[in-house]
């Protein structure tokens, strides 16, 4: 019986010896692709472009949804944050999703906000909204307050609200770059096929922020915190720009996102659910092959909006918990996608990758480190094998940081400053053994809860 376990966990260790071989080559390629791209933007002076763009007429209107449930000590920090764009026509929708602290009192004393009628032609359904309010002093801004219903039914209140083709979903305590809809709002421009724009994030904690903007970036000392700017470099660079390059991409982050309301309003807005932002796009694109409208969805490799990150471990433990039974619960919701040719390279390719390398991730990954600790138990590992797993599980995690890292000296320039890339540098080589194991293990307990539809909070600093 022993014996034949043992033989089991034999297989096991050389499965999950190929299974990192090719989820890190994967990563390696999505990396390589970004750097040809981000170059190709560098050298060719795409914000020169963008500004040309500016100066004349051909724009589409834009309506910002921001919504906002407790977020008190950010509020108004956000808000003027929007209303600082360089752009044409825009509005701004703050969406008060039944906050109980002060979000609604800040907001109405600190703009003057005076109320205004509710519209009729709601097409949207979502919880009811009780008075919709302007400001004397902005124009474009309009305030929605609403009875709780989750961030989902937030957005779509705002989207029926909102009054442009174009709407921006971003988080309440998202902090824009002054020309991030630009960026956006060109890839729509270049190409009317475009459904859905996304933008790399970055993280405010530890950078000095004067006058509701972002004057001065660091990396944060707190290694809860620097770890999470290093995994947003990675994650971005390692991926969106990736995936954009042969139309698979299928996530755009909650934090920022540009989209076309019709095509919104026509798949009945955002489903509740935890994964809301995930599910919505695949939705989007199901919509489209289903009714064989042809359509892209790209993604914009400049950080766009900077937004706080957990900053102790239990709140971050908390929201990779959420976004991994959110990611669980698209893919089983959108599973006969799945290896459907009907999809395209999404069906075939992309969720397949998600369901392989993201969801079940954690728990190949346990069984695989179980098979080699029992195996050494029994003085059976082959010390080869001990040493190909650290090369892989560490010192290529650590290559693939530094890469990443590269990446962004020579053409994002998102830190700058040499002890901003001697913090990074260091966190990448500590990373593998500390913050990746900790997530890890995080998710592979998440995978046996992802019934549960606990949103869970994290912790808010004033800005």
């Amino acid at each position: 019986m022993i014996q034949n376990i043992i033989v089991i966990f034999q297989d096991i260790q050389i499965m999950y010896l190929v299974y990192l071989i090719f989820t890190n080559s994967i990563t390696f390629l999505m990396i390589w692709l970004t750097l040809k791209e981000m170059m190709w933007n560098y050298f060719y002076q795409i914000d020169t472009l963008l500004y040309s763009l500016y100066r004349t007429n051909v724009y589409m209107p834009i309506s910002i949804l921001a919504p906002a449930y407790n977020e008190q000590e950010t509020i108004i920090s956000s808000v003027y944050s929007l209303l600082r764009l360089d752009f044409n026509e825009y509005e701004v929708i703050i969406i008060n999703d039944g906050s109980k602290d002060e979000t609604l009192k800040r907001l109405v004393d600190h703009f003057d906000l005076y109320e205004i009628a509710i519209p009729k032609n709601l097409t949207i359904d979502h919880a009811q909204i009780r008075a919709i309010y302007r400001s004397p002093k902005y124009e474009h801004l309009k305030i929605i307050d609403k009875v709780n219903g989750g961030k989902a039914d937030a957005l779509n209140s705002g989207i029926n609200v909102s009054a442009y083709p174009l709407v921006c979903c971003v988080d309440a305590d998202t902090i824009l770059e002054k020309d991030s809809i630009l960026f956006g709002l060109e890839k729509f421009i270049r190409d009317r096929r475009v459904i859905a724009v996304g933008g790399a994030i970055g993280i405010t904690n530890g950078s000095e922020i004067k006058d509701y903007k972002l004057v001065k970036r660091r990396v944060p000392f707190n290694l809860v915190e620097g770890f999470q700017v290093l995994e947003y470099l990675r994650s971005f660079f390692a991926g969106r720009v990736g995936w954009q390059k042969y139309n698979g991409l299928v996530l755009i982050s909650g934090a920022f996102g540009i989209f076309k309301k019709d095509l919104v309003k026509e798949i009945g807005g955002y489903r509740h659910t935890i994964g809301e932002d995930f599910d919505l796009l695949i939705r989007m694109r199901r919509y489209c092959y289903d009714n064989k409208i042809e359509h892209k969805v790209k993604f914009v490799s400049e950080i766009l909006c900077w937004t706080q990150c957990p900053s102790d471990y239990s709140s971050l433990l908390k929201q990779r918990n959420r976004w991994h039974r959110g990611l669980l619960e698209t893919l089983f919701y959108h599973r006969k996608m799945m290896f459907n040719y009907k999809y395209g390279v999404v069906g075939l390719v992309s969720l397949p990758y998600f369901l392989f390398i993201e969801a079940l991730g954690p728990i190949i990954t346990f069984i695989g480190i179980i098979s080699i600790i029992t195996l050494y138990f029994y003085g059976l590992a082959n010390p080869y094998t001990i040493v190909i797993f650290f090369l892989l599980e560490f010192v290529w995690g650590i290559m693939l940081n530094i890469f990443s890292l590269y990446i962004d000296i020579f053409t994002k320039h998102a830190y700058k400053g040499f002890w901003a890339y001697i913090q990074l540098l260091l966190l990448s080589i500590l990373e593998p053994f500390i913050y990746k194991p900790l997530m890890k293990a995080e998710l592979f307990m998440a995978t046996f809860n992802f019934m549960n539809s606990n949103w869970g909070e994290i912790k808010r600093k004033s800005l």
